[in-house]
């Protein structure tokens, strides 16, 4: 599943297309996604001029005056900024056409979204219950520490919960553990004060190192243009298992949290 550095690259190749241009037409040639696709986009967006294109976590939000389109690129899904004329594929089931452009989604396991939210679009339920933006600037040690307070949840479930921390997925957060030498199952409230300040800041860097290497291009991801990121040659742990650490060169060892497999280094990384 793309993963917030995935949808943040997205967010930046398709901004440029489409921001102040008008809605010329919308083709949904398959309404059953993870949502049904509203009925009435057909008619609502031709006309329409879009002003921003925002993201909230995993989600990417083309505003309008009257409010706003939410797209989820789900566990396959990939937007790509085509000629408006290029012939669709078979999984290509939706496109916002902008004069001569479209942005369309491709989406082979349809476990996306595109739906339509009236202002404030912070208060959908998708939307309102969401965490931390872990890059932006108020996510910082303290403020991981106030999330772990208390807990007895294992530290990478803790990071992995879109309720508390947004848009950290498996990959991220195995990477981000290791960096900070924290073991993945080490009790959340356990982490002192420094260790969070080590892992916020770890969290971030392992994220932007991800953005500045066009993410990672596993499954079916790929860029707006179609091109590929490569941070998955980047890696400490995550699908290294019985390989050596790059630091220490004990094996990788593989164990599963929250029926998602985890990668950790059992010398450098300690509860």
């Amino acid at each position: 599943m793309p993963e917030l550095p995935e949808v943040e690259i997205t967010r930046r190749g398709i901004a440029p297309h489409l921001c102040g241009q008008r809605v010329t037409a919308v083709r949904v040639r398959q309404p059953r996604l993870r949502y049904p696709v509203p009925d009435d986009l057909v008619q609502r967006l031709p006309g329409q001029v879009v002003l921003a294109v925002r993201r909230r976590g995993k989600y990417l939000l083309v505003e309008f005056a009257e409010g706003c389109l939410l797209l989820h690129l789900g566990m396959s899904g990939s937007l790509r900024i085509v000629a408006a004329d290029l012939p669709a594929e078979k999984h290509d089931h939706f496109d916002l056409v902008v004069g001569a452009q479209a942005l369309r989604l491709r989406d082979p396991r349809r476990f996306g979204a595109v739906l339509w939210l009236d202002h404030p679009a912070a208060a959908h339920p998708l939307l309102a219950r969401l965490g931390l933006e872990p890059l932006e600037p108020g996510f910082d040690g303290a403020a991981l520490q106030g999330l772990c307070r208390g807990r007895a949840t294992p530290i990478k479930l803790l990071i992995m919960d879109g309720h508390l921390l947004v848009g950290v997925g498996n990959i991220y957060a195995s990477e981000s553990l290791f960096r900070a030498r924290i073991h993945p199952q080490t009790p959340a409230g356990k982490l002192s004060k420094a260790r969070c300040e080590r892992l916020a800041s770890c969290l971030r860097e392992t994220l932007q190192d991800a953005l500045a290497a066009g993410g990672s291009s596993l499954r079916d991801f790929v860029h707006s243009d179609g091109s590929a990121g490569y941070f998955q040659q980047q890696y400490f742990v995550y699908g290294r298992d019985d390989e050596p650490c790059r630091v220490c060169a004990s094996p990788i060892r593989r164990l599963v949290m929250g029926q998602r497999a985890s990668f950790y280094c059992p010398r450098c990384q300690r509860k």
